[in-house]
């Protein structure tokens, strides 16, 4: 009998959502989609013929897919090892956040512009960590995290915010997995997140702005930090 890793199995599941003629940009899709949702974590080996099988794709697409990711910086190529994904440094998380800073913030500054499905957007995501918590599915609370900061960004209705910003939480879900008690990490922004969507709600978009802003400062410090305390 043989094993196969978590994450064969769940790119097995996704194969429905591919066809025959799948691009590369739409495999990219599916494997960026589970680094955003955790179950790639930095550091794993991804087999060419374990994820081609998987995805019923041709080896071809598969290493096209494995480039366009690289080149977003969410897997590297190691010569004569494979592809894995990328494990990132505190200098990373540092350059997050500062991008960050400049694309959400503007976007709550903008929101006063979006539309009712992209204001609903963001209560979703919040009821979706809430549920989440209270189930103690801690991995999924962080997804749903994900999900509210591109519906942030989302109130800047504009389509090249948010493939920036999938392509950024991606990115930054590598630096989640630094954290070691991701209850701990996870549970306090759910109440900041459900008061961020009240302001926004209500039009207080410039106390938004500056609650977000010391989010950012609280979390950035928080995830550097665990870098830091990393072995050398």
């Amino acid at each position: 009998m043989t094993t196969t890793d978590p994450w064969v199995d769940l790119l097995a599941g996704d194969r429905s959502l591919l066809d025959r003629t799948s691009t590369a940009e739409r495999v990219a899709d599916v494997l960026r989609q589970r680094i955003i949702e955790g179950a790639l974590p930095p550091g794993t080996r991804l087999s060419e013929e374990s994820a081609g099988r998987a995805l019923a794709v041709s080896r071809n697409t598969l290493r096209e897919a494995f480039r366009l990711l690289v080149h977003e910086r969410l897997l590297v190529h190691e010569f004569h090892r494979g592809v894995f994904v990328r494990v990132l440094t505190a200098d990373d998380v540092v350059d997050l956040y500062r991008i960050r800073r400049m694309l959400e913030t503007s976007a709550v500054r903008r929101a006063g512009t979006a539309d009712a499905e992209r204001v609903a957007a963001l209560d979703h995501a919040v009821s979706a960590g809430e549920l989440a918590a209270e189930q103690e599915r801690w991995r999924d609370v962080g997804t749903a995290n994900m999900r509210f900061h591109q519906a942030v960004a989302g109130l800047a209705c504009s389509p090249r915010v948010d493939e920036t910003m999938r392509q950024l939480l991606a990115e930054l879900r590598l630096a989640f997995h630094v954290m070691s008690r991701p209850r701990e990490f996870h549970e306090p922004y759910l109440g900041l997140n459900r008061d961020l969507t009240e302001l926004i709600v209500a039009g207080s978009t410039a106390e938004a702005e500056r609650r977000l802003d010391e989010y950012f400062d609280a979390a950035e410090t928080q995830l550097v930090d665990a870098y830091r305390q990393l072995p050398r």
